[in-house]
């Protein structure tokens, strides 16, 4: 599956910025990056390392404390410096990152049998004017000679097999002119923690359909790595926030890791709303602007299935189960005004229509016949079209003598951080 990285045909005004900025960086990509990698507790926990110095693939693991799980020899481009634009014979610098795993159709010559392709150019390359494609981590039918591939790096047909299995879609994979490393050192990168926060709060925005979400946002470099027009991507969100009742974005498992003058923070992400519902490995590429505040200036998704619908439906399981012990909580006591504090405005119980009609309904009857006790059992919680719905026992009695027993069905909506009652029915058992 291909990565897509909101990119569309690049636009005359567009190119235009990117030629400047080409020519202003080009010298300076073309130096080589040296990176010292060091622990930090929201950095991957298992990631890959090419030291095209020295001509080294290193496998990384960072749980306590930071060591190297495997280190191998490997081959790198022909021409030394950092890739710059196609046909140059040079392996891109910086952070990339795993998508396919190909083992059929390849010149076993030059590639083995086993191949994993990298999402060479990511949004800053772009930004930065980079050409190219096809950079890949791969095999080879022969002895390995130092620099001798056309910007891939290749490793050793049987280490490559020995490391298939630690290989997923999505982990990083750094490539520098050199990389060092401490195991030692206990201090977190201040940046990851800034990064982390700000990706947790950029969805929170996404979530509330709030215009704070923009501003997380670099408009003039968000255009040249989308290929299309800032106003464009605020007028489609714009769209999508005024004519959706309600949308949700979870994030799971967010990890910061730098590259050259950039970092990216990547995450699983389960995104909801009543008209679609998707999930996949979102990544926000970072820089600072010129006040020096960290902005969004690209990002790329890969869909795929991460499991995470479990994990959504685990959590709204358990913010339910809570919402419905404070509403049968304040049933019970006959708190009127508590009670219809659950619903959504246009909420439908049984005949009841909105939640005055319920509120109504419901003083009456409670004035007759106050609440005694009510007891629910056996919530079981499943994705809903309108959001999620609730099946449980409910027991009632009233403190007149009056008692039923049956089964309940709710339908809740999000709404803000929580969720709302939106719909109602009750049937004897």
């Amino acid at each position: 599956m291909k990565t897509r990285r909101y990119r569309n045909h690049l636009l005359p005004a567009v190119l235009t910025v990117l030629f400047c900025m080409t020519v202003l960086v080009g010298q300076a990509l073309a130096q080589g990056w040296e990176v010292s990698i060091k622990p930090d507790l929201r950095g991957p926990r298992t990631f890959l390392a090419v030291d095209k110095s020295s001509q080294t693939f290193y496998v990384f693991e960072q749980h306590s404390p930071l060591k190297i799980a495997g280190q191998y020899t490997c081959a790198t481009g022909q021409a030394l410096g950092d890739k710059l634009k196609e046909g140059d014979l040079r392996t891109p610098e910086g952070v990339y990152f795993i998508q396919n795993r190909m083992s059929s159709g390849l010149d076993y010559s030059l590639y083995g049998d086993l191949a994993f392709t990298l999402d060479f150019p990511n949004p800053v390359d772009v930004i930065n004017g980079k050409s190219g494609g096809g950079i890949w981590i791969h095999g080879r039918g022969k002895e390995l000679s130092p620099n001798e591939t056309h910007g891939c790096v290749a490793i050793n047909t049987p280490d490559l097999h020995k490391l298939d299995g630690t290989f997923t879609r999505g982990m990083p994979v750094i490539i520098a002119s050199r990389v060092d490393y401490v195991t030692d050192v206990k201090e977190q990168s201040a940046d990851a923690a800034e990064l982390t926060n700000l990706t947790m709060a950029w969805a929170k925005a996404w979530q509330r359909r709030s215009d704070e979400f923009f501003a997380f946002h670099d408009p003039e470099k968000f255009a040249v790595s989308s290929g299309a027009p800032f106003k464009a991507f605020v007028d489609h969100k714009k769209q999508l926030f005024t004519s959706l009742p309600w949308l949700q974005v979870v994030l799971d498992n967010v990890q910061a890791i730098a590259g050259p003058g950039y970092w990216v923070t990547y995450f699983g992400q389960y995104y909801r709303s009543p008209s679609l519902t998707s999930e996949g490995i979102k990544r926000l590429y970072w820089q600072r602007d010129k006040a020096g505040q960290w902005r969004i200036v690209g990002m790329e998704m890969d869909e795929c299935n991460l499991g995470l619908e479990a994990k959504y439906l685990n959590r709204a399981s358990q913010e339910i189960a809570s919402l419905l012990e404070s509403w049968r909580a304040a049933w019970e006591k006959g708190n009127v005004n508590e009670y219809v504090s659950y619903y959504a405005d246009k909420a439908v119980q049984g005949d009841r229509r909105g939640r005055a009609s319920i509120k109504e309904q419901k003083q009456a009857l409670w004035a007759a016949k106050a609440p005694k006790k009510v007891v629910i059992k056996d919530i079981r919680v499943r994705v809903h079209g309108d959001g999620v719905e609730a099946e449980f026992i409910q027991e009632y009695a009233a403190k007149d003598g009056t008692s039923d027993k049956g089964r309940k069905l709710m339908t809740f909506a999000p709404q803000g951080d929580g969720w709302a009652i939106t719909g109602e029915e009750w049937s004897k058992m």
